[in-house]
């Protein structure tokens, strides 16, 4: 089942399997040693996606704000198990109901950017190392109607 829960609105039993999933990829799986607490978690203009069909969290992606407003994506994981079944586009369509037509941005990995074009992003800027990855910035602009 697909979950949202906005910062101040998320139980310590909710996130917790969250934190370890983003853990597992990022910090263990990746080899990047950096503080994943970043303090943003509980935030109320904080959402967190995630798809948990039983007990073990197989997807997730947080929304942040930035301070002029934009939406930010990020921490868009699934476990190693869990890839390649169309999760993490079913985390991005959820992620864009609630961007709505505002603009994005996210910092993708760049083996990623041709998932997250999929999405209207475009990329921005060169590309840069962040822990010893390629990453891209890019952004959605927002929808005119």
């Amino acid at each position: 089942m697909l979950y949202s829960a906005k910062g101040d609105e998320i139980t310590a039993a909710e996130l917790y399997p969250l934190l370890k999933l983003r853990v597992d990829v990022f910090v263990v799986e990746q080899e990047c040693p950096y503080p994943e607490l970043d303090g943003r978690d509980l935030l109320p203009t904080t959402v967190h996606v995630w798809w948990q069909p039983a007990g073990e969290v197989l997807g997730y992606l947080r929304l942040l704000r930035d301070p002029d407003g934009t939406h930010r994506i990020g921490r868009v994981c699934t476990p190693l198990s869990a890839r390649g079944g169309g999760l993490g586009a079913l985390l991005m369509k959820a992620a864009m109901e609630v961007v709505g037509d505002e603009e994005a941005v996210l910092e993708a990995q760049t083996y990623a950017l041709d998932f997250y074009a999929r999405f209207g992003f475009v990329a921005e800027g060169d590309r840069y190392l962040e822990d010893g990855i390629e990453h891209q910035t890019m952004r959605r602009a927002a929808l005119v109607p």
